[in-house]
């Protein structure tokens, strides 16, 4: 492997003092004069029609600025590519926290009294929860218009609450089915899950004397924001720009517009800046959580564990929007796992019912299909008496080989990570009464997109990296100044950054996917690349030394040759302007590897009352390099952490459409408390994308953790849980019914 002296290294967050003392600005903190306050009035019907709405009252109020309803913005709706959202109800509600009315006012007491004013008459309207009554011919139609939409991936034959529909064929199944020995077929489920970031949603909208939006919000896709806001209002994109700060957790749930579009009418109609801060009920009731699932698989496979058949038919419920993905479409074709089967068949769905929309979180679709497929290929194992371990052992893909959806990779090292984790976990050795192990494996590749970086060497001796990139907490600032520090010499502390509003460059995709230290990495070598040639360019013009014999180490020129060095500082003072190189990756191209993730839970089951206690977890690793220890084991830490609370406790609970957990004294989420020993295996390797070898991290582990813990509770008492999360009631009725 390639040896770095900052790359690998630990490295201090460059933003970890900032955000101690307070320094950090986020959407919240900003504060311009006459900034007003948003409170938005909800839906309490789950499907209705709006009769009549009466604001006068409200308006008439002292210190109100603004209030606006559906009639104010008709016609707009937005998304991330399917634009199916209104930016406030127009005559339908279509879940119980939908955006009624909104107010602008001196504060945010002033604000709430206001909505207390607004008096709204609702026709309750025929309202579908469950997905599988949506699908039906006789069920509520939410959108008749959904053909109309902007963004909808297909046509559809007829208006449907089936919107988006994708399948995935290899092969001949019917036949594979035919020439199996043994089918297999299971059902599993799984529940809405909130992201939990401590940060909620938050935005500050102004309109500046020039007409251009200023927006600060709680979004890692800044371009996109952009692009979705000039899209959905009309206007040009150079009317809005967005401007930097750092933002407070996101795992994937702050990607889209959701309550700046609401700030734009409001920061239109009052002339005055307006700010939005959601509270934790909103964000329960009205934001973007993982979405539920019903997956379905039966697999064919052959009494020597070969693995024939495999037909799966996954079912999303989109809720009440399908605004807040960016691509619609969500991880189905991964429902295979990285196996070796010739016949395949994968239909997946997303369908509209009156439930809280769902969003993007952590490797979007794949905690479902993952928990799915890796539950079913334990309870394949145990009914052809095979050890589970032993089972994927032979059927995982190796170099050469394609995985169940047709994808191939290189220096394929699946059975490396899997071995990993049996020995760390001691998978093999004896288990007391009452203790099970189990096993669950998983992949999942870089991903791909745009990055934007530039590199300034300045008169005065200081080095400025400069990005797009808001910071959500992964690091990504500290990452990529060791990049700079490694290449260039000098400490990592000597690394400033500098973060761009919109318009410094033409586009970006931000963050998510899994794509920043891949694509970011790239870019930064270019931005590297570029200033060190454009340095040694201008000192070879200033100094007439030869530039081919000519390198940069630390602070200095140096003449190979000769041995002679000169500051380069001196000659950017002497001509009295910073040097700077500029990276661009666009990376979009399926990745030629992808990153293993094998785990292994070992718990203990009380047969008594079915509490589960997790008594240690192991994550094996297929790394590639490194690039800062400490955020890599953040990382991976973080992934494990909310795959238990997703295993064993979180649940957005919904009953008729209504959020019933609505806080976090009701929605629980794993403490310090409910983790375990938890050990790490990482294998380092040359294997990986771009100069330093990258692969993905951020969302690879959290899929497997939910189904090894899963098949470790089948191996402690027998009893096989398909619906997440597994708690005590449901282990203790499991237990129940075997007895009897």
């Amino acid at each position: 492997m390639t040896s770095y002296t900052v790359i690998g290294q630990p490295a201090p967050r460059f933003d970890g003092p900032l955000k101690v003392t307070g320094q950090a600005l986020y959407s919240a903190d900003v504060v311009l004069p006459g900034t007003l306050w948003v409170k938005v009035l909800r839906s309490p019907f789950a499907h209705a029609r709006i009769t009549r709405i009466d604001t006068s009252q409200a308006k008439d109020m002292p210190g109100v600025h603004a209030v606006l309803t559906g009639a104010d913005t008709r016609g707009v709706l937005y998304g991330r590519r399917l634009r199916d959202v209104p930016v406030l109800a127009d005559e339908f509600v279509r879940f119980i926290g939908e955006p009624v009315a909104a107010v602008a006012a001196e504060d945010k007491d002033t604000a709430l009294k206001a909505l207390n004013a607004i008096e709204v008459e609702y026709e309750e309207l025929p309202a579908v929860f469950d997905p599988l009554e949506a699908m039906k011919e006789d069920a509520p139609l939410l959108h008749p218009d959904v053909n109309n939409y902007v963004g909808l991936p297909q046509p559809l034959p007829k208006p449907s609450n089936v919107f988006v529909r994708n399948d995935l064929d290899r092969g001949d199944v019917s036949e594979g089915f035919a020439q199996s020995d043994i089918i297999v077929e299971g059902t599993y489920t799984t529940p809405a899950q909130h992201q939990a970031y401590l940060e909620p949603h938050t935005c500050l909208v102004w309109i500046d004397d020039e007409g251009v939006a200023q927006v600060w919000a709680s979004n890692k896709a800044p371009y996109a924001l952009r692009r979705q806001l000039a899209d959905a209002l009309g206007i040009a994109v150079e009317k809005i720009q967005v401007n930097p700060t750092y933002i407070g957790g996101d795992f994937g749930g702050k990607g889209s517009p959701l309550n700046v579009p609401i700030c734009y009418f409001l920061a239109l109609h009052s002339g005055r800046p307006v700010r939005m801060v959601m509270d934790y009920t909103e964000e329960f009731m009205a934001a973007n959580p993982r979405h539920p699932s019903i997956i379905r698989m039966k697999t064919g496979v052959n009494r020597d564990g070969t693995l024939v058949a495999h037909h799966v038919e996954i079912i999303y419920t989109s809720g009440a929007y399908g605004g807040f993905k960016p691509g619609v479409n969500i991880g189905g074709s991964n429902a295979g796992g990285p196996y070796r089967i010739p016949n395949v068949h994968i239909d997946w769905s997303q369908v509209y019912t009156n439930t809280v929309p769902g969003g993007h979180m952590r490797a979007p679709g794949d905690p479902q299909t993952v928990f799915a497929i890796e539950s079913h290929m334990d309870v394949i194992a145990r009914r052809l008496e095979m050890d589970p371990m032993e089972f994927r052992l032979k059927k995982i893909v190796e170099d050469g080989d394609e995985t169940a959806k047709g994808t191939s990779y290189t220096e394929v090292r699946g059975k490396e990570t899997l071995e990993a984790a049996v020995k760390e976990g001691d998978y093999l050795s004896s288990r007391p009464v009452g203790v099970g192990r189990g096993i669950a494996f998983g992949d999942r590749a870089p991903g791909g997109g745009e990055s934007n970086v530039g590199v300034t060497l300045n008169p005065d001796g200081s080095v400025v990296l400069g990005t797009p990139i808001f910071e959500q907490g992964s690091g990504t600032y500290t990452m990529l100044s060791q990049i700079v520090s490694e290449e260039l010499g000098i400490s990592v502390e000597r690394v400033g950054v500098d973060v761009w509003t919109t318009g410094a460059v033409a586009s970006d995709a931000g963050v998510g996917g899994a794509r920043v230290a891949r694509s970011a990495s790239i870019a930064t070598h270019g931005a590297i690349v570029e200033v060190r040639q454009e340095m040694l360019r201008l000192a070879a013009e200033l100094l007439g030394w030869p530039e081919e014999r000519l390198s940069l180490q630390g602070d200095d020129v140096v003449r190979q040759d000769t041995g002679e060095r000169h500051p380069w500082a001196q000659l950017l003072t002497r001509v009295n302007h910073p040097v700077m190189g500029r990276g661009v990756n666009e990376g979009w191209e399926h990745a030629p590897v992808t990153a293993f993730t094998a785990q292994i839970a070992e718990v203990f089951v009380d047969e008594e009352t079915g509490e589960v206690k997790l008594l240690r977890f192991t994550t094996a690793h297929d790394v590639g390099t490194v690039l800062n220890p400490v955020g890599h084991q953040g990382q991976v830490a973080g992934s494990v952490m909310q795959g238990i609370g997703y295993a064993l406790m979180e649940e957005l609970r919904i009953e008729d459409g209504r959020v019933t957990n609505p806080s976090f004294g009701d929605y629980k989420i794993p403490t310090i408390m409910d983790v375990p020993e938890l050990s790490t295996i990482l294998l380092e390797s040359d294997s990986g994308v771009g100069p330093y070898k990258i692969k993905s991290i951020g969302e690879s582990p959290v899929g497997p953790v939910a189904p090894a813990i899963a098949n470790a509770i089948e191996d402690a008492v027998g009893v096989r849980i398909r619906d997440l999360p597994i708690t005590a009631e449901k282990v203790y009725r499991a237990l129940q019914a075997k007895k009897q």
